[in-house]
């Protein structure tokens, strides 16, 4: 772990605030602390951390309104989150409902009771995943459309445009050469649309995880897009909102929105 990592640490419960507060400070880590999702807001702007542990608050629901707003930010939703929930026998009072945990967006997730040292191993596991960049291939036959991307995403620090391809074959190509993480891609192109694309790089290359970005948002475009080996599904007009949210997701082997893990043809 590196000395001065600057870690969140928002809970109401003392005792196990206070012990993993000390773990981390021998660790070498700069830590604060909240115990309700308002003074978590304010010190994220003020203090910048790098990891957040989001563990139990009330009123119930608290923690998980907190971690929506976290991983719907253009700017926090790319920090590593570690969910720490309540011990069963607490989760009536403040742990997470079932549907809550089902909209789950945090890089890990445990229940109490669990001791510091067990998430210190967890919180440097999740630190080193976050060094790298995502690289992303964008993929449109627009110009003006790569373009624009491009100058969003270089604004991120965790994300780095590695190249561009202006068809699905041009696409297949700069994958199989630049092996990178994530791949943007339209579907309606000249040579090779994009779902055709799609079909053959998860096939070719399974680790380069494909996000449909489109002007179609109709179900059946989604169906179609997850039938053909899609993670994920942004139409262009939510694309500001949206798009750095559904890269750093998927970067991680997760679906983008969640629900596009459920589609199915009956969607």
């Amino acid at each position: 772990m590196k000395k001065g990592t600057r870690i969140l640490l928002v809970d109401d419960e003392l005792e196990f605030t206070a012990d993993l507060q000390v773990a981390l400070q021998a660790q070498g880590c700069k830590v604060v602390t909240a115990t309700n999702s308002g003074q978590a807001q304010e010190i994220m702007g003020q203090e910048r951390p790098e990891l957040i542990v989001l563990g139990t608050i009330v009123p119930r629901g608290d923690a998980f309104r907190l971690h929506q707003w976290l991983k719907e930010s253009a700017t926090y939703s790319g920090l590593p989150l570690l969910v720490v929930d309540a011990p069963r026998e607490k989760r009536l009072i403040k742990g997470w409902l079932m549907d809550e945990g089902l909209q789950l967006w945090a890089e890990d997730y445990v229940s109490k009771p669990i001791d510091a040292i067990s998430l210190l191993a967890r919180i440097d596991k999740l630190l080193e995943k976050v060094v790298g960049k995502i690289k992303v291939l964008v993929v449109d036959d627009h110009a003006v459309v790569r373009e624009g991307i491009r100058a969003l995403l270089s604004l991120q620090r965790d994300i780095e445009v590695v190249d561009e391809a202006v068809d699905g074959e041009d696409a297949i190509k700069k994958v199989l050469q630049l092996f990178p993480d994530v791949v943007l891609m339209d579907i309606v192109m000249p040579v090779m649309n994009g779902l055709d694309a799609t079909k053959r790089i998860s096939k070719e290359c399974p680790q380069a995880k494909v996000l449909i970005l489109t002007q179609y948002d109709e179900q059946e475009n989604m169906f179609v897009a997850k039938q053909s080996g899609a993670y994920g599904f942004i139409p262009k007009k939510a694309a500001a909102s949206e798009l750095i949210t559904g890269i750093r997701t998927i970067g991680t082997g997760r679906f983008y929105p969640p629900a596009f893990a459920y589609v199915t043809a009956n969607w």
